[in-house]
């Protein structure tokens, strides 16, 4: 890819540099490895990351980052408006050499030139090329792979190295034992066998399987491996959470909306085995190095699949798949053709892969 405007970035005059984080949990997963690579050609700079409060907890204990910044709009015109200029002002007062923009939004690019950031680098999307001093194309190519390499190839169009490595969260011992202690008040020891299921997915209902099949899988899971089995998701999944429990025999733990994302985490470390759609806490257990079985439909397994040793993919090749759309507008066919049977096979084939 050939860059636009700006020259190369003489790395001997970077010293501040700023990340504008993504602002959805899977993606901001995947921008892990070229967070990295970011450090790697930077030693020894300043690197602070811009994140919306969901996604923040993400960067907090990454040995990459020296700074989390919150940038929280809030709700309404003029509350995101007056957020805008605060962050831009607080950017500004910072005097940052470099950003580099993960987000795609113009309003990424909008803030690092109000906040006067020098050399700003990011794909020429959402019609900001004119504030990048460095617009990177988005070709066909980089649309085709995996988001990892979508994040390094921004580095790469700079002439700086960065490895398509698989993403691993960094979490403080402070979480996990948080978490650790939720689950004994639930009468879960963190020494159990704890399976975690993630039936939700923030972006539609065509990614969910259904819930009734995540709660068989929970119940053969408590019956042939002895597992206690816990729920994770969002605020907003709660009900789906509450609709595998009800519907398995054995009982089960319901953490959706229940705990921060840290905790979250926390409580996903203590895991021995992860069974999710596709969703920000499907890369966040494979980041964390969970044994994961992912079950796809709807959308692209080859952008987004989880990545790492420890991942498995359950799909059925559906004629209509991946559509990518939020709601099926037909039969549903790419989710409810996979089985309990299936996934459960995926399952024990990977436990033994890595007992």
């Amino acid at each position: 890819m050939k860059v636009s405007w700006g020259r190369g970035i003489e790395k001997s005059q970077v010293q501040r540099i700023l990340i504008r984080a993504t602002n959805w949990v899977g993606d901001a997963v995947m921008t892990l490895p070229a967070l990295e690579a970011v450090r790697e050609n930077f030693p020894g700079r300043h690197i602070t990351v811009l994140a919306k409060p969901w996604v923040a907890p993400l960067f907090e204990n990454h040995p990459a980052v020296d700074r989390v910044m919150v940038f929280d709009k809030g709700y309404g015109a003029r509350a995101g408006f007056v957020e805008i200029l605060r962050v831009s002002r607080l950017i500004r007062k910072e005097r940052f050499d470099l950003a580099i923009l993960f987000q795609n939004a113009f309003e990424a690019a909008l803030l690092t030139f109000l906040g006067r950031v020098k050399q700003r680098v990011g794909y020429k999307t959402d019609g900001r090329g004119f504030l990048l001093t460095h617009g990177i194309p988005r070709t066909g190519h980089v649309l085709k792979i995996h988001q990892v390499g979508y994040y390094c190839a921004i580095l790469r169009a700079m002439g700086w190295s960065a490895e398509e490595r698989d993403p691993a969260l960094h979490m403080d011992s402070e979480a996990r034992e948080q978490a650790a202690g939720i689950l004994k008040s639930n009468g879960i020891d963190s020494l159990d066998v704890i399976v975690g299921l993630s039936p939700g997915a923030v972006f539609g209902s065509a990614k969910r399987w259904p819930p009734d099949r995540f709660a068989e899988i929970g119940d053969r899971a408590a019956e042939r491996w002895g597992a206690r089995i816990v729920v994770f998701g969002s605020g907003g999944e709660r009900a789906i959470g509450d609709g595998v429990c009800a519907a398995m025999k054995h009982e089960a733990l319901n953490l959706c909306g229940k705990t921060s994302l840290r905790v979250a985490m926390g409580a996903m470390s203590l895991c021995r085995f992860f069974v999710t759609n596709d969703s920000g806490l499907m890369h966040m257990a494979s980041a964390l190095g969970l044994p994961t079985v992912a079950v796809f439909g709807s959308t692209d397994h080859v952008a987004t699949g989880p990545r790492g040793p420890k991942t498995r993919i359950v799909r059925c090749a559906a004629s209509c798949a991946p559509c990518l759309k939020q709601e099926c507008p037909t039969d549903h066919r790419c989710m409810l053709d996979i089985t309990p049977e299936m996934v459960w096979e995926t399952m024990e084939e990977l436990r033994g892969d890595v007992s």
